[in-house]
């Protein structure tokens, strides 16, 4: 209890920011990755499931903290345009636009609903986010791979959901808005990683996300052309083996950094990586595929099992929720 007592005394309010909505995003994940393997194998999806509602429910408590806190600090009007979190805001719509492409299978009147008003907050959250990146003088350091989030991601994500509730042009029509924003942000990003000394140890988790753009398109792609192995399906499979083997390089580089809720940026890229994995051992008809299927979900479900133990200490201990400065929280309201 040292430990807690002495982080108390560095800050006495909490200052909850937009990352942390990135535990529900990779619940939502690893929800889509059981789904995935359970389809493949003809098996009782009952794990995916428990894992929706498990998603949906930490995204309410999130949302729910995190309004308040923002309230309770009057952050409303910075909360966008923050350079380092802003862009994590558009997981508070993201997430609902994954949960009701889940619902539609369940109830389809509803599921569109919620994700149709997810759909068009996505893009219109992604179109103000962009603006505020051209209006504000924001300097190249700030930039990290969460830049892909509003747009690229959501675009990405949007299409496929799209396209599983057979929307057939809007899924083109959002897919390509996603891949036509990676394009864009990948070189600006690139460019402050290849160039520019090293992210704060804080940001330094957030480069995984640089994975999910390829295998979040992948897994897009294949539920719009019908999970065929086509032209587009092989040169995003080339890209995302590429962007996994890299993160192989940078173990050492996230090793510097302190554990919190920036390393769940983890989840959703590598939930989506093996999602897609599974999709191509489908696709391929590979012999054992749900053997191999279950084994990468198994090992997926316990990096999530790790992430959570590290979580739920760190919440004990009060070292896993940002705290605002002693000489910043007589302010904040």
């Amino acid at each position: 209890m040292q430990r807690a007592d002495e982080r108390a005394d560095q800050g006495t309010a909490l200052h909850l920011t937009a990352n942390l909505f990135a535990i529900a995003f990779g619940l939502a994940g690893l929800a889509q990755a059981w789904s995935a393997v359970t389809q493949l194998a003809g098996s009782s999806d009952w794990p995916a499931n428990v894992l929706w509602i498990v998603a949906a429910l930490t995204w309410l408590v999130t949302l729910v903290g995190y309004l308040a806190n923002v309230a309770a600090q009057r952050r409303w009007k910075t909360e966008l345009s923050d350079p380092t979190f802003g862009p994590f805001t558009a997981l508070i719509v993201i997430v609902p636009m994954l949960l009701g492409a889940r619902l539609a299978e369940q109830a389809r009147g509803a599921g569109e609903a919620v994700f149709g008003c997810s759909a068009v907050l996505v893009v219109l959250a992604g179109a103000w986010i962009t603006g505020d990146w051209i209006v504000c003088d924001n300097a190249i350091r700030r930039w990290h791979p969460g830049y892909f989030l509003p747009t690229a991601a959501g675009g990405l994500i949007a299409g496929g959901a799209s396209a599983a509730l057979g929307f057939t042009t809007l899924s083109r029509v959002l897919f390509g808005l996603g891949i036509t924003s990676f394009a864009v942000l990948a070189s600006i990003i690139s460019l402050r990683l290849y160039v520019v000394p090293s992210l704060p140890p804080p940001l330094l988790p957030t480069i995984a996300i640089e994975l999910a753009p390829p295998v979040v398109a992948g897994n897009s792609w294949f539920a719009i052309n019908g999970g065929r192995a086509d032209t587009a399906a092989a040169f995003l499979g080339g890209f995302s083996v590429l962007m996994l083997l890299v993160q192989f390089r940078l173990v050492p580089l996230y090793r510097r950094a302190t554990f919190g809720p920036g390393f769940w940026a983890f989840s959703f890229p590598f939930a989506a990586a093996v999602t897609y994995g599974v999709h191509w051992l489908a696709v391929e008809h590979v012999r054992s595929g749900s053997a191999l299927g279950y084994a990468l979900v198994g090992i997926l479900t316990a990096g999530f099992a790790l992430l959570a133990a590290r979580t739920i200490t760190g919440l004990i201990h009060g070292t896993f929720l940002p705290r605002v400065p002693p000489a910043d929280a007589g302010t904040a309201g």
